[in-house]
């Protein structure tokens, strides 16, 4: 598995535990980050992306809902809210390519989500993409 890849799959499942615990993040780099050691390329990009989610998740979480019809966050799955949040943040505040975000968030999905999550992501997230400007040209 590739670094990012790594790194993003771990992201969401730390941030699904802090959904589900409702925000308590006290120790959020815990036993969740037992397979990516210290100082390793992939952990500090699953910290980036974490912190990432959490110190703008008020911001990403207001882009998500204006871009979604007719679902809220709170209806949305609770991978699904992850896995658009860990993508969103990337959209807005990392150099990845948007082609890069979108098949990442869709391989989450088909992983960890349901029949329907993929779809469902993918267009939102291309949406929301195009919306704050992302281009195919954007280095990573």
């Amino acid at each position: 598995m590739n670094i990012r890849r790594k790194a993003r799959e771990t992201a969401l499942q730390v941030l699904y535990k802090i959904d589900i615990a409702e925000g308590e993040s006290s120790d959020v780099f815990g036993p969740d980050m037992e397979g990516l050691a210290p100082g390793t390329e992939a952990r500090r990009y699953c910290e980036l992306l974490v912190r990432g989610v959490i110190d703008h998740g008020k911001e990403i979480d207001s882009v998500i809902e204006a871009h979604s019809e007719n679902w809220t966050l709170e209806r949305m799955a609770v991978v699904d809210r992850n896995i658009l949040r860990v993508s969103v943040f990337e959209l807005l505040y990392t150099e990845t390519p948007y082609k890069v975000i979108i098949d990442e968030a869709v391989e989450l999905a088909k992983r960890y989500g349901s029949e329907e999550s993929s779809a469902f992501i993918n267009g939102l997230i291309d949406k929301i993409r195009k919306e704050v400007g992302k281009t195919a040209s954007t280095a990573n």
